[in-house]
């Protein structure tokens, strides 16, 4: 899967376990939008055909539904909800392992906004 990390979910351990598992992936400071708004990080996630993995969960629903009532498309939208809680919050490997068990099942996830904790 083509994926781009939202700034809040970009790590070295992260991009390392998703590419180890397959995936391509790129980030905010690899494509120079550090520091940039949430529509210009899924503006380009859009224009790149990359699906995005965000944290942000409630500005990435909004920007979703926007871009849905506009009659556009996005290539899709994986949001992680955490509380800040060490032992639940999700680590990479789970996130490698949320993705494959979801990608087991849905075809796609082209126009949607899914939340990786329900795929654990």
């Amino acid at each position: 899967m083509r994926l781009y990390l939202d700034e809040d979910m970009e790590s070295h351990e992260l991009v390392r376990a998703l590419t180890k598992a397959g995936h391509d992936v790129t980030t905010p400071v690899g494509m120079q939008l550090r520091g940039e708004s949430d529509a210009a990080q899924l503006t380009y996630a859009v224009r790149e055909d990359r699906v995005c993995i965000t944290a942000n969960y409630n500005d990435y629903e909004e920007l979703h539904d926007l871009i849905l009532q506009c009659g556009g498309s996005h290539p899709g939208v994986l949001t992680l909800r955490g509380d800040g809680n060490r032992r639940r919050d999700m680590r990479p490997g789970q996130i490698v392992k949320a993705i494959k068990n979801m990608e087991s099942v849905l075809s796609s996830v082209r126009d949607h906004v899914i939340c990786l904790n329900d795929w654990r």
